[in-house]
């Protein structure tokens, strides 16, 4: 099987965490051989350092930016010279090569290109054009969550039988949680965790503005936004430059191990306008710290139930939810117990096991097999 580990390179964000994730799982397998390719042309001899132990690599330079335009209107150049031979190729991020003999799998993580293309970078606009030809040629669809799984159904016209859900393993950062009520620790006051790249989807200006309508009443309490720097930063710092509170307000840019920002946080909010799976509010949960998230996308079937769910785009919904979480202790300790339970449901192994099942599909369905 080659697995593409491309995600694993540079600032990683939640695709990169799941393929490592993924990967691990694979590793520890005695079933199926593994090993990892990379479409970069800039950080091919880095990929052989970044994957976990017992994956061999293919690292051959790959000009990933015209590969992509060539792959939009044709099958060439084939995918085997970055992939190797294999019984199935496996794009985890939206692209799957072409290559005859091998069946192929591609992830697609969310609709956001098909559904708010107005959110999403040119690169990622190519992404359904991409989907759209390697299904059509036969490949199969992998996604994180069942909502997803029906919205790639009912865009690309592709049989349910095709896709495959299997949700990334969560891990739980290091760092002890905060089961009891918000308290000074090392010093820090209190803080509300917002984490990711700042996109247009993470809809962190909402996040800033709810804040801000609870910040007079927890005068000790601060907002901490940690990821690394996307395509909404202007947004995103006007809204601090609006806010009556931006003194509380702290930006911590990409955080390599967000582990200890995570595990000490006091409320892990999550504002999202769209999303296909949601890993940091499950890593959170692991963290014992409790969520706010909202009603988009595939968050209510992943969270299922042990996070505060509010709609899109409502500061004032998101305030309410984040103050009666602060407030009510009881509340609090339900939201952790609840969300302990529902990120441990998300293992390295079943991850790993879901894929192993989904590739023997896969390998069974392509040109040539005699399974």
């Amino acid at each position: 099987m080659a697995v593409d580990a491309t995600p694993l390179l540079g600032q990683r964000t939640g695709i990169g965490v799941a393929v490592d994730g993924y990967l691990r799982g694979l590793a520890a397998r005695a079933d199926v051989v593994t090993a990892a390719y990379g479409l970069t042309g800039r950080g091919w001899r880095q990929l052989r350092g970044q994957v976990p132990p017992g994956i061999p690599v293919t690292a051959r330079p790959a000009p990933a930016a015209a590969l992509l335009r060539a792959w939009t209107r044709g099958d060439h150049p084939g995918g085997r010279w970055w992939t190797g031979p294999a019984d199935v190729v496996h794009g985890t991020n939206f692209v799957v090569p072409p290559q005859r003999g091998a069946g192929r799998m591609v992830s697609v993580w969310d609709m956001t290109a098909v559904r708010y293309p107005e959110l999403c970078t040119p690169t990622s606009r190519l992404y359904p054009g991409l989907v759209a030809r390697a299904v059509g040629r036969g490949a199969w669809v992998h996604t994180g969550a069942a909502a997803v799984a029906d919205e790639i159904c009912e865009h690309f016209g592709l049989d349910r039988e095709r896709v495959r859900v299997v949700a990334p393993p969560v891990t739980a950062p290091a760092g002890p949680g905060r089961e009891d009520a918000p308290t000074r620790q090392g010093g820090e006051r209190p803080y509300i965790l917002g984490l990711g790249r700042t996109e247009p989807r993470k809809d962190f200006p909402v996040l800033i503005q709810a804040f801000d309508r609870l910040a007079a009443r927890h005068a000790d309490l601060e907002l901490r936004i940690a990821g690394p720097p996307g395509w909404a930063e202007p947004e995103v710092a006007a809204a601090v430059a609006q806010a009556v509170h931006r003194d509380r307000i702290r930006r911590d840019g990409w955080v390599e191990d967000a582990g200890a920002l995570l595990a000490g946080a006091a409320l892990f909010a999550y504002p999202s306008r769209y999303e296909g799976f949601g890993l940091p509010p499950l890593e959170a949960m692991a963290a014992g710290v409790p969520v706010v998230a909202t009603l988009a996308g595939a968050l209510p079937e992943v969270l299922g139930g042990a996070a505060e769910l509010v709609p899109v785009g409502s500061a004032e919904a998101l305030a309410a939810a984040m103050e009666a979480v602060l407030d009510d202790d009881d509340r609090r300790a339900q939201l952790v117990r609840a969300g302990r339970e529902r990120a441990g449901r998300f293992t390295v192994e079943r991850a790993a096991e879901g894929l192993v099942a989904a590739y023997r599909e896969v390998a069974a369905d392509r040109p040539g097999s005699t399974s």
